[in-house]
């Protein structure tokens, strides 16, 4: 992996698809597919999400992101792409689960052993690689969150089922790696949801996940996209644990939930990825405002292990407004960098 800066900025995934690719008004978080999503047909939907992923891919380089995705711009969620390309679920015949937010959501129904069938997000990466010379990173949900948005008909036994889905999420991570991934991250928002679950086997999940993952291994945890849940609260229920964890890199929101950071002294230990652009509002934030929100997270944690970043994913932002908060981020970077000599 190449050499990054003191204080590297990243984006946590998701770049907003371009209205011409996907159906931009009816966006949401499917757990099962929802090819009704996508506005261009079958036979021509792969050439435009390679063109709408590069366009993405050049955004991110222009506002001068040190380690990039491609914007998960080929998913319909963060999650459905991969659990719903495993054997062992049954989507032609849902379940039902209870969400985040207390309603019901369709998901997989589990109907046999969970197991990986072939590479999902291989050809992203190799895509990815072969159209920037940045630092890298791939999504893939974690097995925490997969087992909570499914329907077990089978294992009767949660941990059981998310180890399984551990071992799928680590034969995917390592067929990533081979592909040219530098950094591997699951996005896990589930175990702030689900505290007391995540604290019996959650840290065990996530740690047979990246079995022998070389490299930088990174977790995003959230508490819900933006523009469904505004009312965040200031501190995380589940967090302290990812200490002990192997896990790399720690992801977490701080802008919009105006987080306690005092937070950040548990996991001080590990990379910190700290969210620094609210995106529960269209107003771009100018430098200064970065540049204080990366000096309130430096109080708890070195320079040497914190990198900035939005909350979350930016994908329901306008396209413009995205990129301008992305410059606003590595601006604000590039001032507390100077500052720190």
């Amino acid at each position: 992996m190449a050499s990054l800066p003191l204080l590297p900025t990243t984006v946590v995934g998701s770049y907003p698809q371009p209205d011409w690719l996907i159906d931009r008004a009816h966006l949401g978080v499917p757990r099962v597919r929802a090819p009704t999503l996508w506005r261009v047909g079958a036979n021509l939907l792969e050439g435009a999400q390679d063109d709408a992923t590069i366009l993405a891919i050049r955004d991110m380089e222009r506002a001068g992101i040190d380690v990039i995705t491609d914007g998960e711009i080929r998913r319909e969620s963060y999650s459905n792409r991969f659990a719903t390309a495993l054997d062992g679920v049954d989507i032609e015949h849902p379940g039902t689960t209870m969400g985040r937010t207390g309603t019901a959501s369709v998901v997989p129904r589990v109907v046999g052993p969970i197991r990986r069938r072939h590479p999902v997000e291989v050809r992203d990466v190799e895509f990815l690689r072969a159209n920037t010379d940045r630092v890298i990173k791939i999504t893939i949900p974690g097995p925490f969150t997969m087992t909570q948005q499914a329907q077990d008909d089978y294992y009767k036994d949660e941990e059981a089922l998310a180890l399984d889905y551990a071992a799928a999420v680590n034969e995917e991570a390592r067929d990533l790696k081979r592909a040219g991934a530098d950094i591997i991250q699951l996005d896990e928002p589930w175990l702030q949801a689900r505290p007391d679950r995540a604290r019996r086997y959650g840290v065990k999940a996530i740690n047979r996940a990246l079995a022998g993952i070389a490299g930088p291994t990174a977790i995003h945890l959230c508490f819900g996209y933006a523009n469904a849940v505004k009312d965040k609260p200031n501190a995380y229920s589940f967090l302290a644990p990812l200490a002990d964890s192997t896990i790399d890199q720690i992801s977490i929101e701080a802008a919009q939930p105006k987080l306690d950071l005092g937070q950040l002294k548990d996991i001080a230990g590990k990379q910190v990825i700290v969210g620094v652009l609210d995106l529960s509002t269209p107003r771009v934030e100018t430098a200064d405002e970065v540049a204080g929100r990366i000096r309130a997270a430096l109080a708890y944690v070195p320079a040497g292990r914190l990198s900035p970043a939005p909350d979350c994913g930016m994908k329901y932002l306008p396209r413009a407004v995205a990129f301008a908060k992305l410059k606003a981020l590595v601006e604000g970077t590039a001032l507390v960098r100077r500052s720190l000599g």
